[in-house]
C-alpha cells in the first residue's frame, strides 16, 4: 500500500504540471487588457511601467514558471536568476493580481478560512447524515423511512442551491429575522456569544449545503447496501448465527463503501467549485466568491490560480479514494 502511495503521489506530479499548462495557455490566449480599465488620461508610459509591475513585459515561460513557483513558495533568487536573468526574480516571484494589484496566494490565503467555514462544515455535515440515512433505507427497503427520505433526496437533489438558498433567506431572514442573511466575514469567535453568532450565520449556507450533498450521498450509499443485502455472503453469515448488527454494520457496510468512496472523495473538490452559487447568495467572501469577481474583472492570475486549486484537489482526493479501496476491501492488491 505504501509503495502504491508514493507512486500515485510521483505520477501525480507530472499531470498537474500538464494540467497547469493547459490552464495557463488557455487563460492567456483569452482576449483581455489588464490596462483596458485604466482611465485615458493615464500617459503611455506609465501605463507601460505598470504593465512591468504586473510581471507582463517578461517572456511567456517566465510568467509561466513564476505563475507555478508561487504554490510552492521559497526564495530560490538566486538560482533563478542564475537560469533566466535578473527579471524573474524581481518582485520574489510573485504573481499580482490585476484587479487587486497584491499577490494572487495572498488573496487566496485570507480567503480559504471562510470557504472552510462553510464548505468543509456542510460536507462533513452532509456525509454524516447521509451514511446512516442511506444504511436504513436499504435495511428497510420500502418502509416509511425510505420513501420519507427517498422523497426528501428527491427535492434537494433537484432543487438548485440558489433557489433553495433564496427561500431561505426570504423566509428565515426577512420573515422570521433568525439568522442573518449576509455572511459577515469578518467576524471572529472570541467568546460564546461571538461563537452563537458565527453558527446563526452559518446555518443557512451549510444548511444548503449540507442538503445537496446529503441527497445525492444517500442515494449512492443506499443503491450500495441494496446490491450487497442481497448477496451470498451475507445469507451464509447469517446461516452461521452471526448477529444481525455484525452483519450489516461490519459485512455490509464494509463492501458497500467501496462505491461510496468514490463519490465522497471525488465530490469533496466538487464542493468547493459548487459552493461558488452558494457564496454568491449569502455574500461569503470565499474562493467561490473570488473567483466570479476575478471572472467578471479579467484577473487572469486570480482565475489561473483558484483553476489549478480545484484541480489540485480532484488529484489529491483521487489517490486519497484509491487508497481508501485498499484499507476497506483487504482483497484489493496494488502490488
Amino acid at each position: 500500500m505504501l509503495t502504491f502511495t508514493v507512486r500515485r503521489l510521483v505520477l501525480a506530479v507530472p499531470t498537474l504540471l500538464f494540467i497547469s499548462l493547459v490552464i495557463f495557455l488557455l487563460l492567456e490566449l483569452a482576449p483581455g487588457d489588464p490596462m483596458a480599465q485604466v482611465p485615458l488620461t493615464v500617459p503611455p508610459e506609465v501605463k507601460e511601467k505598470m504593465r512591468e509591475a504586473l510581471g507582463l513585459g517578461q517572456p511567456m515561460h517566465v510568467r509561466f514558471l513564476k505563475w507555478l513557483v508561487q504554490f510552492f513558495w521559497v526564495e530560490p533568487q538566486v538560482l533563478f536568476d542564475h537560469i533566466f536573468g535578473t527579471g524573474f526574480a524581481e518582485g520574489k516571484l510573485r504573481v499580482l493580481s490585476w484587479q487587486t494589484r497584491s499577490p494572487v496566494m495572498d488573496i487566496v490565503v485570507q480567503r480559504i478560512p471562510q470557504t472552510l467555514w462553510v464548505v468543509g462544515l456542510s460536507y462533513v455535515i452532509g456525509v454524516l447524515i447521509a451514511l446512516p440515512i442511506g444504511i436504513y433505507s436499504a435495511y428497510r427497503q420500502y418502509s416509511i423511512f425510505d420513501q420519507v427520505g427517498t422523497f426528501i433526496s428527491m427535492i434537494g437533489f433537484s432543487v438548485p442551491t440558489f433557489f433553495t438558498g433564496v427561500l431561505l433567506i426570504v423566509i428565515f431572514s426577512v420573515n422570521l429575522g433568525w439568522f442573518p442573511s449576509i455572511y459577515d466575514t469578518t467576524h471572529k469567535v472570541t467568546d460564546w456569544d461571538s461563537f452563537v453568532f458565527q453558527m446563526r450565520q452559518l446555518a443557512m449556507p451549510v444548511f444548503v449545503l449540507a442538503l445537496y450533498n446529503a441527497a445525492q450521498i444517500s442515494r449512492f450509499m443506499r443503491a450500495s447496501m441494496l446490491d450487497n443485502l442481497n448477496q451470498d455472503y451475507v445469507r451464509t453469515a447469517r446461516a452461521k448465527g452471526l448477529g444481525e448488527r455484525a452483519v450489516v454494520l461490519v459485512h455490509v457496510l464494509r463492501n458497500s463503501m467501496i462505491p461510496v468512496v468514490t463519490v465522497i472523495a471525488l465530490g469533496a473538490p466538487q464542493v468547493f467549485a459548487g459552493a461558488i452559487i452558494t457564496e454568491q447568495v449569502f455574500k461569503v467572501n470565499g474562493l467561490g466568491h473570488l473567483l466570479i469577481g476575478a471572472i467578471e474583472a479579467n484577473d487572469l492570475p486570480t482565475v489561473q490560480t483558484l483553476t489549478f486549486i480545484f484541480a489540485l484537489l480532484i488529484v489529491l482526493f483521487n489517490i486519497i479514494a484509491d487508497v481508501l479501496y485498499g484499507i476497506l476491501d483487504p482483497r484489493i492488491r496494488y502490488d
